[in-house]
């Protein structure tokens, strides 16, 4: 009856490690800005609908949900916005509209 009670404890266990979402690449883009700045950035979810972004190589992700934009994709928290159009973007601190950098693109 023990034997029975542990696998039944092991299979709830298992069945949640299985439901954990999961990011669709570990893969980083490397972009470089018109500043010299890096930026990686990868899509956080299947839908494209988040971005893990990346400054300088630095060990801080931000994490960018999609927003409506007039033309090209436009990601932000409120506090970093991430703006793409084709191949190149831009990056931009929210609060204070200062520039990151533009003309972002694979080096």
């Amino acid at each position: 009856m023990k034997g029975v009670v542990a696998l039944m404890a092991l299979a709830v266990l298992g069945g949640c490690a299985i439901t954990e979402p999961k990011p669709v690449a570990d893969n980083w883009t490397k972009w470089l800005c018109d500043s010299k700045t890096e930026v990686l950035w990868r899509f956080a979810d299947a839908g494209q609908q988040q971005v893990d972004l990346r400054l300088g190589g630095g060990d801080q992700v931000y994490r960018l949900k999609s927003e409506p934009g007039a033309s090209g994709a436009l990601y932000s928290d409120g506090v970093l916005a991430f703006h793409t159009k084709g191949d190149e973007g831009l990056v931009y601190w929210v609060a204070t509209n200062d520039l990151i950098g533009r003309g972002c693109k694979a080096p």
